[in-house]
């Protein structure tokens, strides 16, 4: 599946995302992709070309692809759409782990600037379809893919994007970052094999998802990297920068005050504003984005107006209670709720496994057992939450009972080496709302402590053999981080557990984040799609356990994991990856990598009276914020008819 990074991800928004602010590690408040594609089920792959691909099924739309159905294609264009960012940003290379790219700049993907060699889509999950190619096709083994390059594909200075490109790019991006190496690990070679045609080679077979996740591949201007700057230095790829780099994409960079703003400028003649998948799409002339310290700081840039148009509300307490300002009330402000459709993605406070402290399965579930859900959640979060006991939540890749025989079928030989839990007992979390249960809940894990070495002395729970005491550091980026972070630390000191919570600037968090330089966070892990596939080696595997800049957070390195990841990789058809993602599931809750936390299901979007929207938003995404547009730029435009 595609990888989207954003900061505080409430849901799955293949489209949503690229206009998320940073490229970091989601930092939960309350609450803190469309997939990649393959043959679809039941459809051989063979050698004919195509211009879409899907893992699930058909597509809605097939060849005839012309449009989606949600979007307005004579939405006008013209207006500004004004958004926030949390902290600063100190380049427009966001393809390096060094630096703090810039709003509109995700590492994974094209973001504003770059167009990808196939799109996803927005309406359909586990679907993509031709944009930089025009189509691809594969062998029935899946063990290479050829695509064919749109003609009309262009650099914002016109020239030609070429099979040259393609090849350089997939060679420079595996070599820039840990999540292109992990997302391309098996993809060995990118050769031309035609005027037109670019063939990616693999060194496994029957990985239905490879062909498909080259699909996913930001494609960069050879021509411009290994250029010269305007002082005539060669420019490096390696490096950040903050000179506006050449794209292919429907924005590039206007004016920009380091760390502070950005805009983003439409390019009146983009070359894909006819492909399908941006009719009706992308229609602001400026996407304007300031800076600001804190989430506090954003919140009341929104409700002043005119400097943020609209927000994805992730407090619950603040959705509740505060949108009582004065444009909420006369109606200049808008709130809905909508129905989220998309997989929840783990949200927890996270351990740093690679601590001795945290290594011993008894004592990550010992401090699984101190957390209270419940009285959160009526307390802090008006009851508006649910516990979330999946790394696949809502959606039918989530564990749920004792395993089945298609989970069984990957367990099994992993008998021995993984809890046995996993296979007598159903997954279940602490519920506090029973009589006693916090009583009950703190002596059962005070015991886990205990059978892991440590022991109370007085009002401290200390190392029984060095007496030094268990300690936790939780790390934050915004200061009202300590509302979620605070009642658990209570409740853990309870346990004699000593805790404080460490909050610094974002850059720093990031920084700090990327080299698994914490003990303790809380957040939202990125989104997960209903086509799990390469991207879990990021996420969970040894490999990228050590490897900074990963998402493997938690420093899992558990062979079995590496197996059940494989599984998923090589599953052959959607009933085996159901069931292999299933069983991953189980195997990483019954190890207690994460302290679950909660979800939401819903989407809670308010925005200022100022834009045009379809009558429907896409199911598989939520919201399409790139089919809204300007109501002034329609008024604008009627008036200027003869």
């Amino acid at each position: 599946m595609p990888l989207r990074p954003v900061r505080h991800l409430i849901l799955s928004l293949p489209l949503f995302l690229a206009l998320a602010p940073l490229a970091t590690p989601a930092q939960a408040q309350d609450t803190p992709s469309a997939a990649p594609a393959a043959a679809p089920e039941g459809q051989a792959a063979d050698t004919a070309w195509r211009s879409w691909t899907s893992l699930i099924g058909p597509s809605k739309y097939g060849d005839d692809f012309k449009r989606y159905d949600y979007v307005n294609p004579d939405a006008p264009k013209g207006g500004t759409f004004n958004s926030v960012a949390v902290g600063s940003y100190d380049s427009f290379n966001p393809f390096i782990v060094r630096g703090t790219p810039a709003a509109g700049l995700p590492n994974f993907g094209g973001g504003l600037l770059y167009d990808t060699l196939m799109e996803q889509s927005t309406d359909e999950p586990a679907t993509s379809y031709g944009l930089v190619a025009e189509a691809v096709r594969y062998p029935a083994d899946y063990s290479s893919a050829t695509f064919r390059l749109n003609p009309k594909a262009r650099w914002h200075d016109g020239q030609p994007i070429t099979v040259e490109d393609v090849i350089w790019s997939f060679d420079t991006l595996k070599s820039l970052h840990p999540q292109w190496a992990s997302y391309y690990h098996n993809v060995v070679s990118a050769e031309k094999t035609g005027d037109n045609e670019v063939t990616f080679r693999f060194d496994q077979a029957n990985n239905r998802e490879l062909p498909n996740i080259m699909g996913d591949l930001t494609v960069l201007p050879k021509h411009w990297w290994e250029g010269k700057d305007a002082s005539g230095k060669t420019r490096d790829i390696t490096q950040p920068t903050l000179e506006p780099p050449l794209g292919s994409g429907p924005y590039k960079i206007g004016a920009f005050t380091p760390g502070s703003s950005i805009d983003w400028v439409r390019v009146p003649d983009y070359w894909a504003a006819d492909n399908p998948t941006r009719v009706g799409r992308y229609n602001f002339d400026t996407m304007h984005y300031v800076y600001f310290r804190d989430s506090n700081a954003t919140w009341e840039a929104f409700k002043k107006g005119g400097l943020s148009d609209y927000r994805i509300e992730n407090i619950s307490r603040r959705w509740a209670q505060e949108y009582n300002f004065p444009a909420a009330e006369s109606g200049e402000v808008i709130r809905k709720t909508l129905e989220s459709h998309g997989v929840e993605s783990m949200q927890a406070y996270v351990l740093n496994d690679r601590l001795p402290k945290f290594s011993d399965p008894r004592v990550r579930k010992a401090l699984t057992l101190a957390y209270n859900f419940e009285d959160m959640n009526q307390t802090l979060f008006f009851g508006l939450y649910q516990r979330i006991t999946s790394y696949w939540a809502n959606s039918e890749l989530a564990a749920e009972g004792l395993p089945s025989a298609g989970e069984l079928k990957y367990l099994e030989p992993l008998r021995g080496t993984i809890p046995d839990e996993v296979f007598t007992k159903a997954y279940t979390l602490p519920d506090y709302s029973q009589p006693n249960a916090e009583r009950s809940y703190l002596r059962e894990a005070l015991g886990l402590f205990k059978e892991a070495g440590y022991e109370l002395r007085g009002s401290s729970l200390v190392d029984g053999q060095t007496g030094e005491p268990f300690t936790i550091e939780f790390l934050a980026d915004d200061p009202s981080d300590d509302r979620v972070l605070s009642p658990y630390a209570r409740q853990l000191n309870r346990l004699g557990i000593k805790t404080n919570i460490r909050v610094v600037d974002q850059n720093q968090y990031i920084d700090r984040m990327r080299n698994f330089d914490f003990e303790a966070t809380s957040i939202k892990y990125y989104p997960q799609s209903l086509s799990p596939g390469n991207e879990q080696r990021d996420f969970w595997s040894s490999a990228a356990a050590d490897a900074p800049g990963s998402r493997n957070y938690a420093g899992i390195k558990n062979p079995a994991v590496d197996k059940l990841i494989d599984d998923i990789v090589f599953a052959p058809n959607r009933e085996e990856l159901v069931s292999a993602t299933r069983a991953l599931d189980r195997v990483m809750l019954w190890n207690y990598y994460v302290v679950p936390q909660w979800y939401l299901g819903k989407i809670w979007l308010a925005y200022w009276d100022k834009f045009g929207m379809p009558d429907e938003q896409p199911e598989s995404s939520g919201i399409d914020p790139y089919s809204w547009w300007i109501k002034q730029a329609g008024s604008d435009a009627a008036s200027a008819k003869p």
